[in-house]
Parts: structure tokens; sequence; C-alpha cells
């Protein structure tokens, strides 16, 4: 009976072992990125925004939920009227960005500044004249960016 439960603990023991080996290699590798990395690649945002706007993907599968972005526009530049399916979790990077929702306040981001915009709420955006506007969003849906019907027919 002792030898059967010491051959059972080490038979576990060597399971459990062999199940932490795996999940650490299994694991995915930690990164830190600046909007300046030559590791990202930037691509074209939605027709409807303005010109020189870049979105670089920085974690996840953009077509899927759980996706992290850079969202980066000139100075200068207006976002037009748009909302997402997802809520969007900000962090502004650089530059200063007033961001006005429908029946708010307008929120004058800095840098550092967190900010949370929930899901098919109408907003706009002005990014103020110098630096370019860097904002860092997390979406729990995949990306999207729908513009409103003035939006729409702005960009036409």
């Amino acid at each position: 009976m002792v030898s059967t439960f010491r051959i059972s603990a080490l038979l576990l023991s060597g399971l459990f072992s062999a199940l932490a080996l795996a999940e650490a290699q299994s694991q995915e590798r930690a990164f830190a990125l600046t909007p300046d990395d030559p590791a990202l690649k930037w691509g074209s945002c939605p027709e409807f925004m303005p010109k020189g706007c870049e979105i670089a993907v920085l974690n996840g599968d953009p077509s899927q939920p759980n996706a992290d972005i850079f969202f980066k526009v000139p100075g200068g530049s207006a976002i037009s009227r748009h909302w997402h399916t997802s809520p969007e979790r900000m962090v502004l990077v650089s530059g200063e960005l007033g961001v006005t929702y429908d029946e708010q306040e307008t929120a004058i981001l800095k840098p550092g500044m967190y900010a949370y915009g929930p899901a098919k709420l109408p907003h706009k955006a002005y990014c103020a004249e110098g630096a370019p506007c860097v904002l860092f969003i997390a979406f729990e849906s995949p990306v999207d960016a729908v513009p409103t019907e003035s939006a729409a027919k702005s960009s036409q």
C-alpha cells in the first residue's frame, strides 16, 4: 500500500511538473512599445477620419474581441462624429485632445489622462494644434468606427 501511494504521488508530482512546464512554455511574452517603435506597423484609418490619421495594432486581432491599438491624428485635426460597437478605454499618450460625447461637456485630455467611452455613444474630437495626438484605445468588441450620418456626408 505504501509503495502504491509513493508511486501515485511521484506520478502526480511528475504530471503537475509537466503541466507547469507546458503552461510556462505556452505563455505569451511580455513587451512594451512606444508610438515611435520601428516594430509598429501603422495603417490608414477609415475614410471619414482626418487626412494623416493612422492606426497601429498593439495586441490582439482587431477583427476579434479584446484588441488594443494606437490611434494617431495630426495636430489641428478634427475627428468627425462617430460611434463604436464596443466601449473604449483610452489613455492619451501625446498631444492634447478635446473629446465631446453627445449631451456631455467636452473633456480636454492631456498626456497620461484616462477616458472611458460607452458603446454606441456618438462622439467627436479635436486634436489641438502642434503635436500629433496619439491615443491608446482598448476595445472589448472587434475594432470599428461607424460614422454618423453627418460625418459620412462630410467625407464625400
